[in-house]
C-alpha cells in the first residue's frame, strides 16, 4: 500500500511540474523531436541495465539456507578457590577451552 500511495504521489508530483512549467510548443528546428527521441533512447538504455540485473533471492518455503549453529571453541566457567587472607571460599572466572 505504501508503494502504491508513494507512486501515486510521485506521478502527481510529475504530471503537476510539466503542467506548470509547459511552454507554448515550438518546432524550432527539430529540437522538440530530439529530446523525445533522446529521451526514448535513455529510458531504454536504463529500461535494459534494470532488466538485466540479478534478482533478489527468493527465500520462500524450502529454499532458505539451514540455520548453523556454532559453539564457541572456549567459554568462562566459575570456579571455587580458597582465599587465604580471608578464609572463605571464592568463585572467580576461569576460560577453559576443549
Amino acid at each position: 500500500m505504501k508503494k502504491t500511495v508513494s507512486a501515486l504521489v510521485a506521478a502527481a508530483t510529475v504530471a503537476a511540474s510539466l503542467v506548470a512549467v509547459a511552454p507554448a510548443a515550438k518546432a524550432d528546428g527539430g529540437r522538440i523531436a530530439a529530446g523525445v527521441a533522446g529521451g526514448l533512447i535513455g529510458g531504454a538504455l536504463l529500461g535494459g541495465a534494470i532488466a538485466a540485473s540479478r534478482p533478489a533471492p527468493v527465500y520462500g518455503y524450502g529454499y532458505a539456507p539451514a540455520p548453523v549453529y556454532v559453539e564457541p571453541a572456549c567459554r568462562v566457567v566459575r570456579q571455587r578457590v580458597w582465599d587465604d587472607y580471608r578464609g572463605v571460599w571464592r568463585y572467580r572466572p576461569v576460560e577453559v577451552c576443549d
